[in-house]
């Protein structure tokens, strides 16, 4: 017992002295002191080393046809009269830049508004180059010069929903006019697009668009589409049938087809008039004089006055000049004994007996005859009986692809397929 008390002593004291050894204040850590002479560098030196970290500003304008050298400045926000004098005196610069509207300026300026460099590209008429304009600044002052390169093909996909017109939407889905344009002449056999649009239509488009070091210049081919209107699909694509005889010596082949392989290009127009700007919103119409709707007998497109006016298709000028309250008219003798009438013309481009082919402009909009206001009085007649001209141009002949290109097409079309479904996507997008 004595030795057990021994050792709980022994361990009581040993537990003693580790709490006391733990519980005890640390010595501070020592402490040194170091002086040392900062020596600035000179004034001159920091101002010249803030100078080489001085930032580059880069703009980007559209040129205008008012522009002046000044104003060209103005805008891209530089303040550099040795710039403008430059731009305003050289033979280079001023014949690519004044008065030359929608070209395209980058320029790069310093930290204090100065010209560092400027360019602009525009196309050339082939379609295939561009000509890219540099003016540089050198320690002996601004120099310019003209290159000429080629442009780069790719493709572009978008799409859109109708709300108030075809040209609304493009605009929306930055699509440009021309592939619009493209867009309702493919679809011209089977939608007409001045009085057929309805609020809800849809739209996918893959186009070719030509680019110069990297941006857009100019927008190609529609390559295929799909058109959604009343709820009914329409869909094409582009197609170089191999077997087909050209429809001019030295064109091309190519045609639009729908994707089971039928033409469309019908022997009849929907419309009387290319689909533009300039007609896009205006609509049938009542007709003023005889308080009664015309579909029945024709249709009346409102239209400024010398808008073209072309023929639905091929036939022989059967009439031209003024007849009654048709004004200046012309009357084209189709195959199958059909007829089409195209009235209150400002202008006559056709003479009787003259062969017209479709597409091809035969007078202008006018407002000769019974006429209040400029429109055009459109009418297709088969056999004598007045009959609606949308319906003519569906039922028109189709010429399918050639039995020998068939294979090729229908590897073209499976992939045409999915390139509308991804422009499809693209359009849900846009418009959520």
């Amino acid at each position: 017992m004595r030795v057990m008390a021994a050792m709980a002593a022994m361990m009581m004291g040993a537990g003693s002295l580790a709490v006391a050894a733990l519980g005890g204040e640390q010595p501070a850590p020592p402490v040194q002191q170091v002086l040392e002479t900062v020596r600035p560098q000179a004034m001159q030196a920091q101002m010249d080393a803030l100078e080489s970290q001085s930032f580059k500003l880069y703009r980007s304008e559209l040129t205008r046809s008012t522009d002046s050298a000044e104003s060209i400045l103005r805008r891209l926000g530089i303040d550099d009269p040795l710039a403008a004098a430059h731009l305003r005196s050289d033979p280079i610069a001023r014949a690519a830049l004044i008065g030359r509207a929608g070209r395209k300026i980058n320029a790069e300026a310093s930290a204090s508004n100065g010209l560092l460099s400027l360019s602009a590209r525009w196309a050339l008429d082939d379609g295939l180059n561009f000509k890219r304009l540099v003016v540089q600044k050198t320690a002996t002052g601004f120099k310019s010069k003209v290159e000429v390169a080629a442009m780069t093909a790719s493709n572009a996909m978008a799409g859109g929903s109708i709300q108030s017109s075809l040209f609304a939407a493009t605009d929306d889905a930055r699509i440009p006019d021309a592939v619009a344009v493209q867009l309702a002449e493919i679809f011209s056999g089977d939608i007409d697009f001045h009085r057929a649009l309805r609020k809800g239509d849809r739209f996918s488009v893959v186009y070719e668009t030509m680019e110069a070091d990297g941006e857009p210049m100019r927008s190609g081919r529609v390559l295929s589409a799909e058109f959604v209107n009343s709820g009914k699909a329409y869909q094409a694509m582009w197609f170089e049938d191999p077997l087909a005889p050209a429809a001019t010596p030295g064109r091309s082949k190519g045609n639009y087809y729908a994707l089971n392989g039928q033409s469309l290009r019908r022997a009849f127009l929907a419309s009387p008039m290319q689909f533009s700007r300039v007609t896009s919103g205006f609509k049938m119409r009542f007709h003023p004089i005889l308080q009664t709707w015309r579909a029945h007998l024709g249709v009346d497109y409102a239209a400024p006055t010398g808008t073209p006016v072309r023929s639905v298709g091929d036939g022989v000028v059967e009439f031209a000049g003024v007849q009654g309250g048709f004004g200046n008219v012309v009357f084209v003798k189709h195959r199958n004994n059909n007829t089409t009438v195209y009235g209150h013309l400002s202008r006559i481009d056709v003479k009787r007996g003259q062969s017209v082919g479709q597409s091809q402009v035969i007078g202008a909009v006018g407002a000769t005859g019974w006429a209040t206001g400029p429109h055009l009085h459109f009418e297709f007649r088969v056999g004598g009986v007045h009959r609606d001209p949308l319906t003519i141009a569906k039922q028109s002949e189709a010429i399918p692809v050639s039995a020998g290109a068939k294979t090729a097409f229908d590897g073209a079309a499976a992939s045409t397929r999915l390139q509308l479904a991804a422009a499809a996507s693209i359009r849900q997008v846009n418009t959520q």
